[in-house]
């Protein structure tokens, strides 16, 4: 069977058996919202070894919407929509999908007593909106939402609704809403079981993530080239914010044989880079420091300046971070590295608050009054004012104090990035600092 898509573009095989991204609202074209959901489903998809070829935004425009649904179901057999099934006037998402198939909106009781009693149970008044997240498109199922009021469906328009338009065989819509943390579960719980019931989930993708701190992405790829260049299983670095990660990707007929064709590859790049590769895949260097700190039965406090809380934050952001994480002080005035570290007035006016001695001051003070095991301090310039020709922007000082005694160490991080990033990659260096020190050689 032959056919064209809209616009007469020619078209493949492949895009015929292809998911598209539609995610809908203005406040993704504006840019106020990043678009995460797009990036986490293209690798669910890759995962799942589906075809992906397009990704679309549209904003809260009824007409627009309808024009974008029937082009995809023109040249697509699945089309992924997020985002635009709340209650308000501007979530026009399941409206515009029944419109583009000229299908009227039926009310689904079981959804709409679901969604009482999730109001009730939070305590917010019921509004008469939140009845129109009831409605869907004739002939619709729908996908459940575990935790949100928006359910979300899954649907395939009948193949006469387009009279004057071509539709995919089988072409099947999918919404689920905007929020990351409500369209997460209900994909793994609805979506994928009916892509794999389907047939429509290709050949098993499986991926591992390594994550490396203390090299550039360049110098690492240097060191992997001839890895980077194989076929099945493939290797990719991608550079964050002082981290350089490494996605391993390995392509098979079943789960367990990707997984044996990951192990070996996995094994030679820890093997090359040694105590670089710090953890995998949701691994962060917080929570790999908390588990060897756990491990050994010892615990830690902190000291902040220029990073005001950020290393507390990160350890804090781990579940179960409080058996370890004893707490910390953000001292950014000298009274309180004075008062409540036991910073002398006498260091500080000597050497200055970002300096050595102040930032072995402050982690002997914290470890001293919290009695934990061990302690990391920072202190250092920010930015983007405060620097000097001596103590430039993106000087910053770690302090690590522990059971062998303290150490404090300058590092230069450069004002090229910005203060956010300066604050960002000195408390992942000082718990990557923490983290060596842990798996040292005794």
């Amino acid at each position: 069977m032959s056919s064209q898509p809209v616009g007469g573009a020619q078209m493949g095989d492949g895009d015929r058996a292809a998911a598209e991204v539609l995610c809908i609202g203005t406040e993704l074209l504006l840019g106020n919202i990043l678009n995460s959901n797009a990036r986490w489903l293209a690798e669910e998809f890759a995962a799942l070894g589906l075809p992906h070829f397009r990704q679309t935004v549209v904003g809260d425009n009824r007409e627009r919407l309808i024009e974008v649904v029937r082009e995809a179901a023109a040249r697509s057999r699945l089309l992924i929509c997020t985002g635009g099934l709340g209650p308000t006037p501007d979530d026009l998402t399941t409206e515009a999908i029944a419109a583009a198939f000229g299908t009227p909106l039926v009310e689904v009781p079981q959804v709409w007593e679901d969604i009482q009693a999730k109001l009730a149970g939070r305590g917010r008044p019921l509004a008469a909106s939140n009845r129109r997240q009831a409605l869907l498109p004739e002939g619709a199922r729908v996908v459940p939402n575990p935790t949100g009021t928006a359910p979300g469906m899954l649907w395939s328009p009948p193949a006469t609704s387009l009279p004057d338009g071509h539709i995919q065989p089988g072409f099947t819509v999918l919404t689920f809403p905007g929020v990351p943390s409500e369209l997460r579960p209900m994909w793994q719980q609805s979506a994928v079981p009916w892509l794999r019931e389907q047939g429509l989930a290709g050949a098993c993708f499986q991926s591992r993530l390594l994550r490396f701190w203390g090299i550039g992405e360049s110098t690492l790829a240097e060191q992997v080239a001839d890895l980077l260049a194989l076929e099945n299983p493939t290797v990719a670095p991608y550079a964050g914010t002082g981290e350089v990660k490494l996605r391993l990707t390995a392509r098979a007929a079943s789960t367990a044989e990707a997984a044996a064709l990951l192990a070996p590859l996995e094994a030679e790049l820890r093997a090359r880079t040694g105590t670089l590769c710090f953890g995998a895949d949701e691994e962060s260097l917080a929570s790999v420091v908390l588990a060897l700190l756990r491990a050994r039965g010892e615990t830690l406090a902190v000291a902040e300046s220029c990073t005001g809380g950020g290393i507390g934050a990160a350890l804090a952001a781990v579940p179960g971070a409080s058996d370890v994480f004893l707490g910390g002080v953000i001292a950014y005035a000298n009274t309180i590295k004075e008062h409540l570290l036991g910073v002398t007035a006498a260091a500080l006016e000597r050497h200055g608050a970002v300096s050595d001695p102040v930032a072995l001051a402050m982690a002997e003070g914290v470890r001293r009054s919290t009695g934990a095991t061990w302690a990391v301090s920072v202190t250092g310039i920010a930015g983007p004012g405060g620097g000097s020709d001596e103590k430039p922007v993106g000087l910053v000082h770690i302090g690590l104090a522990g059971p062998q005694g303290s150490r404090s160490e300058a590092v230069r991080f450069g004002s090229s990035r910005g203060r956010a990033w300066i604050q960002a990659v000195t408390a992942g260096e000082a718990l990557n600092r923490l983290r060596l020190q842990l798996i040292a050689p005794a």
